[in-house]
């Protein structure tokens, strides 16, 4: 019964996703339209803006249902990654569209038009009041999971985002001033410049399987020599398997007098590093100290089969 309740809760999410996921293409097209009748490029940039959040959000949406996946023999490790895959696609894209929009508002600002200031407010309007609406569909969501808190995060950003615009079309309806237009197509762009490149990083850095951010190789590696009969640990290697989760490989040094204990030696070590640096997924390889007692260590276990 139990279970049943926990998926319809998640079938109920996945259908929040969804239906952000059609306001904000709805919103895209409608700022589009409005952008180029009334001349503004800020609303084009916010239209843009907007369908990149069409693209997080179904990101997200896919990275749900992808997890629930069970890993097999071809994907060892699950599918998780594919998030980070399609995240840097879209950021790329983004960062692109991005530049084009400063370079088209610096050569606009040497050949200024006329912009329909009245039609910028009112579309920009709806737009805050969509981004809203999808703000307030994932709000709950965002509580239990990172991926949905990004997205979140970054639907209020084009909260603000619309405010801008509408202050935009303000100036330019009530002072005919429009050069607000295009500065705040800069600032909009510059923010999502921003907003993407430190994005990127992250995610180029979980493909590269670097190690997580906040967790010092040495720190792990004092951490485990701290568990009693630990004599060295090397060959370290930690990496990040997807945003969540961390990993850790390490050679782990024992005396020949405590291999016995080696079972519990195990225990503590990734008890540890479970509790201290979120590492739930650890491979140990154990080896005995000193190289003269490999061959009586091989003869123990020998015997013991």
């Amino acid at each position: 019964m139990h279970l049943h309740h926990d998926h319809g809760e998640k079938q109920l999410s996945d259908g929040r996703i969804v239906l952000a996921i059609a306001l904000n293409l709805v919103l895209t097209v409608v700022e589009l339209v409005g952008g180029i009748i009334s001349g503004s490029l800020a609303l084009i940039a916010d239209a843009l803006h907007n369908f990149n959040d069409c693209g997080s959000l179904f990101i997200a949406l896919v990275a749900r249902r992808v997890a629930r996946r069970q890993a097999d023999h071809q994907r060892t490790f699950g599918y998780r990654r594919a998030e980070v895959i399609g995240a840097l696609i879209n950021l790329t894209i983004l960062i692109v569209v991005a530049l084009y929009l400063i370079y088209e508002a610096v050569s606009r600002y040497f050949s200024q038009q006329p912009i329909e200031g009245l039609t910028v407010i009112w579309v920009a309007s709806i737009a805050l009041v969509v981004d809203v609406a999808t703000a307030w569909l994932l709000i709950a969501m965002a509580r239990g999971s990172m991926n949905v808190r990004a997205a979140f995060l970054h639907n209020v950003s084009d909260a603000l985002a619309s405010v801008g615009v509408i202050v935009a079309g303000l100036c330019a309806w009530l002072w005919e001033f429009y050069e607000a237009d295009l500065i705040m197509t800069v600032v909009i762009s510059a923010y999502i410049l921003w907003q993407s490149w430190a994005l990127m990083r992250t995610s180029i850095s979980i493909l590269m399987e670097s190690a997580p951010q906040g967790i010092p190789l040495q720190s792990v590696a004092d951490t485990m020599l701290a568990v009693p009969h630990v004599v060295d640990v090397h060959h370290m290697h930690l990496w990040r398997l997807c945003e969540e989760e961390n990993a850790l490989e390490a050679h782990v040094v024992i005396d020949l007098a405590n291999l016995e204990l080696m079972e519990s030696i195990k225990f503590e070590l990734k008890r540890r590093l479970s509790g201290q640096f979120l590492i739930h997924h650890s491979t140990l390889e154990f080896e005995i100290d000193g190289h003269e007692h490999h061959l009586a260590v091989e003869r123990k276990l020998v015997s013991e089969h």
